[in-house]
């Protein structure tokens, strides 16, 4: 296993990235998008848990989250971008206050790929003022995925904020725009991987971000004590982590970890491991060619029935259940 936590979890948890609309829009112009439980298996087959993000390429809008009571409207620029990480319903419009009825069946997923991005027009006659480039990332939200616990209802990244003549996330503005435009070859496929590198960027400079008093899994791993008892645990899940062992590698006491890693990331280190442990278990038992003691030796259990028992606590299903919901 990697000792880099985030990739670790990233591959876990099936991220996966799609673009799929092109919209230039004319002012005055609203859409507002459906909760995305609601069409997660439309826009990306199979997945437990989709979440929404916009690329503004030129102009500006103005994003707003449906049913969350305290959130303003959000102004977006040129280069500005914002992930809707849990899915809630929202507005993106040329002004704050406009409202619309969900499209659903814009968000089924053509049976030719390449049909993706679609191009829409939006608004009133005339040259459009604003480009936004809106696609979705889907991951496993089942049995444990601490990144998705660990993030906001909303993340916005301006331009600014990422020093954008060097990032990432500037490069992907400018290769996205070109590849929607033009639908080379194989473009899909780079725009997918592209969106996929935007959200790592994204949350890397969300957590740069974080304040000192910040609390969650993403807090962990800056965190100097628990991100290094972080990188152990996920560079050695199937060993037999005991607390006093894992705090001697990190040069603390058994109290001060404990303390410290429930206090940032919500549960005691151990437990965590267990539900780590699941989270790799479930995604092998994806695999109908791997035996469940296989699984079970993989993340460090002596018996089948001891991980069964252990999967079936955290999970609320046997490993045989888990497998056949999947097919």
């Amino acid at each position: 296993m990697s000792t880099d936590a985030l990739s670790d979890v990233l591959s876990a948890v099936r991220l996966s990235g799609s673009v799929f609309f092109d919209v230039t829009a004319t002012s005055p112009w609203v859409a507002e998008a459906p909760p995305a439980a609601q069409i997660a298996n439309e826009v990306m087959p199979g997945a437990q848990h989709a979440m929404e993000y916009h690329v503004v390429t030129r102009g500006s809008c103005w994003i707003s989250l449906v049913g969350v009571v305290g959130f303003e409207p959000v102004r977006l620029g040129k280069g500005d971008i914002a992930v809707i990480p849990h899915g809630d319903p929202h507005v993106v419009s040329s002004a704050p206050g406009m409202r619309a009825e969900p499209d659903v069946d814009i968000h089924r997923r053509p049976e030719d790929a390449n049909a993706l991005p679609f191009a829409l027009q939006t608004g009133s006659e005339g040259a459009s003022d604003t480009r936004v480039i809106c696609g979705f990332f889907s991951c496993d939200a089942r049995p444990f995925n601490p990144l998705l616990d660990s993030l906001p209802r909303f993340l916005r990244l301006r331009r600014d904020d990422a020093q954008a003549s060097q990032s990432l996330l500037d490069q992907f503005i400018r290769f996205a725009a070109a590849e929607a435009s033009n639908k080379r070859a194989g473009s899909q496929s780079v725009l997918n991987r592209l969106s996929e590198l935007m959200f790592v960027e994204v949350i890397r400079l969300h957590m740069e971000q974080l304040a000192d008093n910040s609390t969650g899994w993403l807090a962990g791993l800056r965190d100097p004590l628990v991100g290094r008892a972080l990188m152990l645990l996920h560079a050695r899940p199937a060993h037999a982590w005991t607390l006093e062992e894992l705090a001697a590698q990190v040069a603390a006491s058994r109290s001060a970890l404990a303390d410290r890693f429930s206090q940032v990331v919500g549960y005691p280190p151990i437990q965590y491991l267990t539900q780590w442990r699941m989270q790799i278990a479930a995604r092998r038992l994806a695999d109908p060619g791997v035996k469940v003691a296989a699984v079970a030796h993989e993340i460090g259990y002596e018996s089948e029935a001891a991980f069964s028992r252990a999967f079936k606590k955290v999970v609320g299903r046997s490993p045989s259940e888990w497998r056949k919901d999947l097919g």
